[in-house]
């Protein structure tokens, strides 16, 4: 089965990368990362539960968020750390663990949509009044406050009926940008676009949303 994306690939050591991509700046986290991928390549089997430790929450959040109600989440997110397990040694350290294991997390959940043959999200539950008030006070400058909504449980119900509204690529693009905080450079390494388009697919997404909500008010 052929993968919406490419295989990605994990970060250098700090020395191999100031030989290799002199403008390379690997952060202690990555550089952290990177030693507990060697020791899962290794046999470690308790290195390879801490790397499932820290990339759970949000492998799970990207599943949820692609996925949206899906009762198959959960099978989903175990069967992305299966692969990862499974690819651990096709890893040569050129660019970060995280982008290569929420690329494997966003292939899987494209493969599960196209099994069930899910097409495109559209728009499936209308806002209430108080929803559209609550949301046009977010939008600040054209732009949409996703990342807030994701982050506030008592209106979680609201950002998964705003998140519905787009479809299954844009949505992991907002998911990715406004709620996982990653630059739009990591999110095109992480979708295999390039920035740009990323870019113009971010501001669609917003658009649509938010000419969503002005067309309810109409």
């Amino acid at each position: 089965m052929s993968h919406v994306l490419p295989d990605m690939e994990a970060v250098l050591p700090a020395a191999a990368a100031a030989v290799t991509h002199p403008g390379l700046v690997l952060t202690p986290e990555a550089d952290g990362q990177a030693a507990l991928l060697r020791r899962c390549q290794g046999g470690d089997d308790a290195a390879f539960e801490e790397l499932v430790r820290r990339f759970q929450p949000r492998v799970s959040a990207i599943v949820r968020g692609i996925l949206r109600q899906s009762n198959d989440c959960d099978d989903i997110a175990q069967q992305i750390f299966t692969k990862v397990y499974f690819a651990l040694n096709k890893f040569n350290f050129q660019s970060a663990v995280s982008t290569w294991i929420y690329k494997i997390a966003v292939n899987e959940c494209y493969d599960h949509l196209r099994k069930q043959k899910v097409r495109r999200a559209k728009i499936l539950a209308d806002l209430s009044e108080q929803e559209s008030a609550w949301i046009e006070n977010l939008d600040v400058n054209g732009h949409l406050g996703v990342a807030s909504l994701a982050k506030q449980v008592e209106v979680r119900e609201l950002a998964d009926k705003l998140l519905a509204r787009v479809c299954a690529e844009d949505r992991v693009l907002l998911i990715l940008k406004e709620v996982e905080g990653y630059g739009v450079r990591e999110v095109a390494a992480i979708v295999g676009l390039n920035e740009n388009t990323v870019k113009v697919r971010l501001f669609r997404a917003r658009q649509a949303l938010l000419t969503a909500l002005r067309r309810k008010r109409v």
